[in-house]
């Protein structure tokens, strides 16, 4: 048998059993010199003239090297200034904060013992409302979509009017950072301290804000805060990145795009409103025309006839701005600058006027299925971090809580409700509702939970109406079902 090796000639030579046989390094050699003549390849890798520009930027930097120092701050400040100075990048940022976070989250123990869940679940909304939980979280939200991060530190703060006086202190990402770079070692990362198991062990949190006008020579000093103290709430896009950039970065060219399109069309605009009108001839240069100034401004009085000079006319400037374009491009760009954010145009721009029933309620499916995964994640990042803190704090309250939950051993599952996404056809929900309901294809506590309400609580609250209507004498009415009239027996 023979085996063929392609050379430079093309030409093909056996290989006989007989020959001596070559040492491993040999054939290793005789295979990758065989492999260099395969001219396999990805067109996307192909580097030519007409896309060395396009992909000159390309790196292959790690995560936390392309998310340096410098560019997270470049981001941050140019994301800042653009919600800042931007009607839609300030709405589109503020609409994404009240839907992820809405009221606030709410809290749902699901031990077997109903008496000490309900104790807890108000204690704990009761001391939500006094620190602005819902405040904060949404503050962290915009600042992870501005910042690419966002901080919290648990704190204690004695002014508060409940017993726990535990507190939620928000930093801006530009105080966490370590000024000291002497300090850092393989495991550190900007203001981040981690073990060998990648686990985070302290962060540096600088006493003063970089930016900050007030007071002098603090911006070097900093306090190294424990990780069990620290809330670093951010979304990984690339295994192994320790800090987050703005969740707009994509869209910031975009922004500046749109700034500088509206402000061109309007410069137009009144470019073409200044200039009333030109005079101008049809004589040749050395024709009959009498002789006027150059450049010469002429003011007008409104609503009077007017005479030209001697072989003079006057026509009035048009506006030549891209006013049929104007509304379209406005359109795509929005659409394209809120894809980054799974956000629908209509939502985006405030806008559902080209938009039917159908279309909108298909374009929301993504938008509110990006809701549910943030929402989750703040529970698991953000929420269970607070709730095991003010447990620790409010177990050493006397008579806070019931017995069963002084343990310090003990389990508290439970879960978080948020704001329900309103139907746009209540009527029709409701007959879904009531079907899925007889049908046994879903269950109270569901249905109450896309609302964002405990089931319980609605049941008890319900029980408590029906029992007071009866007291008084009052006639609950049934509701007609969907489709019938009132009398309609369903037979014809």
């Amino acid at each position: 048998m023979f085996g063929w090796l392609r050379t430079k000639s093309s030409k093909r030579e056996p290989m006989r059993r007989d020959l001596p046989v070559a040492s491993s390094a040999t054939q290793a050699g005789a295979i990758i010199r065989a492999a260099r003549f395969i001219r396999a390849r990805y067109d996307a890798a192909v580097t030519n003239d007409e896309n060395r520009r396009h992909w000159a930027n390309a790196d292959c930097l790690s995560a936390d090297a392309a998310a340096s120092p410098d560019v997270r701050r470049l981001l941050r400040n140019r994301a800042r200034y653009e919600v800042a100075n931007n009607s839609y990048a300030k709405g589109i940022v503020l609409t994404l904060a009240n839907d992820v976070i809405g009221t606030g989250p709410r809290l749902q123990l699901l031990s077997d013992d109903g008496e000490a869940n309900q104790r807890i679940e108000r204690e704990f909304m009761r001391w939500a409302k006094a620190v602005g939980l819902a405040d904060k979280l949404r503050t962290m939200r915009m600042a992870r979509a501005t910042d690419g991060e966002a901080f919290a530190i648990l704190a204690s703060n004695p002014k508060l009017p409940t017993a726990v006086r535990l507190d939620l202190r928000l930093i801006e990402a530009d105080q966490v950072t370590t000024p000291d770079l002497s300090i850092l070692d393989d495991n550190a990362i900007d203001g981040i301290v981690f073990d060998a198991a990648s686990n985070p062990v302290e962060y540096h949190v600088l006493k003063q804000h970089p930016g900050d006008t007030r007071g002098r020579g603090l911006g070097l000093d900093y306090d190294r805060v424990p990780a069990e103290s620290v809330i670093h709430y951010f979304r990984a896009d690339r295994p192994g990145q320790s800090r987050g950039i703005p969740d707009i970065t994509p869209a910031l060219p975009l922004f500046a795009q749109l700034r500088r399109y509206t402000l061109a069309v309007l410069g137009a605009a009144e470019t073409a409103a200044d200039f009333a009108g030109i005079l101008y001839t049809d004589a040749p240069p050395d024709g009959q025309a009498e002789s006027v100034e150059p450049m010469d401004a002429i003011e007008l009085e409104a609503r009077s006839l007017l005479t030209m000079p001697g072989g003079w006319k006057m026509a009035q400037v048009q506006a030549e701005q891209p006013s049929t374009t104007y509304g379209e491009f406005k359109k795509e760009i929005l659409n394209e600058i809120a894809r980054c954010l799974n956000m629908p145009f209509n939502v985006a721009a405030a806008n559902s006027s080209g938009y039917n029933y159908a279309s909108g309620r298909l374009d929301h499916q993504t938008y509110f299925k990006s809701i549910r995964v943030e929402q989750e994640h703040i529970g698991l990042v953000v929420l269970d971090r607070i709730f095991t803190a003010w447990i620790s704090e409010a177990v050493l309250v006397e008579g806070l809580l019931p017995q069963s939950a002084r343990l310090r051993d003990a389990e508290l599952p439970h879960q978080w409700f948020w704001d329900g996404n309103e139907h746009v056809d209540p009527v029709k929900e409701a007959s879904a509702q009531a079907t899925r309901l007889q049908s046994h294809t879903t269950t109270l506590a569901r249905e109450y939970a896309e609302q964002g309400l405990d089931w319980e609580t609605e049941l008890r609250q319900r029980a408590k109406e029906v029992a007071l209507m009866q007291e008084l004498g009052l006639t609950i009415e049934q509701p007609v079902p969907i489709g019938k009239e009132a009398g309609d027996d369903g037979e014809n």
